[in-house]
């Protein structure tokens, strides 16, 4: 349900300014790990869970969260509002696959193709053999279910819905359904903060207090028009007898931070949604003992928001050409992996460069030896500092690039201004660098030293997970403006949290 700043905020694009380091040295490759062309893949059970863990997983316990995916018994989990913990859940549950940008743990391999854009990763079943997930957390507010108890009519919460989370789902949404189109097995799993067209019918009016009239609700139709199922509704498809109620849940209260109160609308928002060839088996609720249709329960329940886990009978796909790095942010000395999928042709062949390098002249060179899947292995020794791009050629046509950046050892993120004093009503150009590029990493200004966790922020801006790039803090920004003469902080935050990864400093001044 959190969500901490608004959908604007989310939506609106900044540009992105790339800075280009000039490599050299040679690199050091490892032999190929290649396969051969798959037949068609055979069916399997996959399991995949939705899990919104309230800031963290350390609201009530961390050891409750964890226990919940061990329970679960999920091969991939979707998570929510992660800040910063998304490695930690992984490696405590025992999941050796993470992505933090998309918060998804998993027992599979996880590929994070080129092109995909934070839309969707690949999940590696086999070599040659893949599904495709994608993860989102919608605007929480404005609140429709709040709003209709209060007497908003349909038309209004319609309009809502529409303009705040239509647009906030669709990049993912029409990404997947292409895929899915490909014959490949997609899931769409997240904390959607609004109801289900299915579930707020002429039979349910009245069996909760907001359901004061039926409404179909327009992100559910949306998703659905795209060829997605809704996995607990395809095992429950009566939402009078099995309602599977997501939020709030029933956690124990906390002295600290938020409660849910005995009247917060209870309704189904936590999705996992599925297209392409993937058959529902079966849904269940994960959350407290005793908790309305849950089967799957944890003492102490961690979170506000029950999970969802549901079970399908998959047939993987073959994905489209790509390649993919194993890490977007490496070290100097540390080993990186390039993993691709090819047609199979004699001249194709992986190669890395600097950005704005030349393929015909570079820094590693390796043929695919004919394979359609593999992976490359390779050490950063002696590498330089920066950007740098990798390729997956077919001669000279480029079929697939991708890029990733090299730091220092040890180096951490990186928090840089155009300038140190500014009039007011003048654009504050904001750089950033060697960030870990988690989901919700974003631009905080503060009054001159002021402590985030406790402070209010004035103004801010998501990173967009990005690894370096750049904003500018102005009259498109969130918060008032212009910044009125003062001395100001402004800090690099975790995944939508309040740990600083970075601070710089500047004055305005009239």
């Amino acid at each position: 349900m959190t969500a901490m700043r608004t959908l604007d905020a989310r939506l609106r694009a900044f540009a992105i300014l790339v800075v280009v380091v000039t490599a050299s040295s040679l690199l050091a490759s490892d032999p190929i790990s290649a396969h051969a062309a798959p037949g068609r893949a055979a069916p399997v059970e996959l399991k995949v869970m939705t899990f919104n863990i309230e800031y963290g997983g350390t609201v009530v316990s961390f050891h409750s969260i964890v226990e919940g995916v061990r329970v679960a018994d999920a091969d991939v989990v979707g998570l929510e509002e992660g800040f910063g913990n998304v490695d930690r859940l992984a490696k405590t549950a025992g999941y050796p696959y993470f992505d933090e940008r998309l918060q998804v743990i998993s027992r599979y391999p996880l590929i994070d193709p080129a092109g995909a854009d934070g839309r969707y990763l690949f999940v590696q079943i086999a070599p040659g053999e893949v599904v495709a997930i994608g993860n989102v957390h919608l605007p929480a507010g404005p609140y429709s279910p709040n709003l209709t108890r209060r007497g908003a009519t349909r038309s209004q919460i319609l309009e809502i819905e529409r303009r705040v989370r239509v647009p906030a789902v669709s990049p993912s949404v029409l990404a997947l359904s292409d895929l899915a189109t490909q014959d490949i097995p997609v899931f769409l799993t997240g904390d959607f903060n609004t109801p289900s067209l299915h579930d707020w019918t002429p039979e349910t009016v009245g069996l909760r207090p907001q359901i004061t009239y039926p409404v179909r609700w327009p992100v559910s139709a949306f998703v659905e028009k795209a060829g997605f199922v809704d996995s607990w509704h395809e095992a429950h498809p009566d939402p009078v007898t099995d309602p599977g109620l997501t939020w709030p849940s029933e956690r124990p209260d906390v002295d600290v931070g938020w409660n849910p109160g005995p009247h917060a609308p209870q309704d189904r928002i936590d999705y996992v949604y599925a297209a392409g060839p993937a058959q529902t088996l079966r849904s269940e609720l994960v959350g407290e003992p005793g908790g309305p249709g849950v089967t799957l329960s944890v003492d102490h329940w961690g979170t506000d928001h029950r999970a969802v886990v549901s079970t399908f009978s998959v047939t993987p796909g073959v994905p489209p050409t790509f390649v993919s790095v194993g890490s977007r942010l490496v070290g100097v000395g540390d080993d990186q992996q390039v993993t691709f999928h090819a047609t199979g042709g004699p001249d194709e062949r992986v190669v890395v460069i600097p950005a704005n390098g030349d393929p015909a002249a570079p820094l590693i060179e390796t043929s695919t030896d004919g394979a359609t899947d593999g992976t490359i292995a390779m050490s950063t020794d002696g590498w330089e500092p920066g950007t740098y791009v990798a390729l997956l050629l077919d001669g000279d046509q480029v079929r697939s690039r991708t890029r990733f950046w090299v730091s220092l050892p040890g180096a951490k993120p990186q928090l840089l201004l155009s300038k140190r004093v500014f009039s007011t009503g003048e654009s504050i150009r904001v750089w950033w660098a060697n960030t870990p590029g988690e989901r919700w990493d974003w631009i905080g200004v503060y009054e001159r030293g002021a402590d985030p966790n406790v402070a209010s922020y004035l103004m801010w801006f998501y990173t967009y997970a990005s690894i370096q790039g750049t904003g500018v803090l102005d009259a498109d920004s969130e918060g008032p403006w212009p910044l009125p003469a003062g001395k100001y902080s402004v800090y690099l935050l975790a995944d939508d949290g309040y740990r600083i990864l970075a601070r710089s400093w500047f004055t305005v001044r009239d």
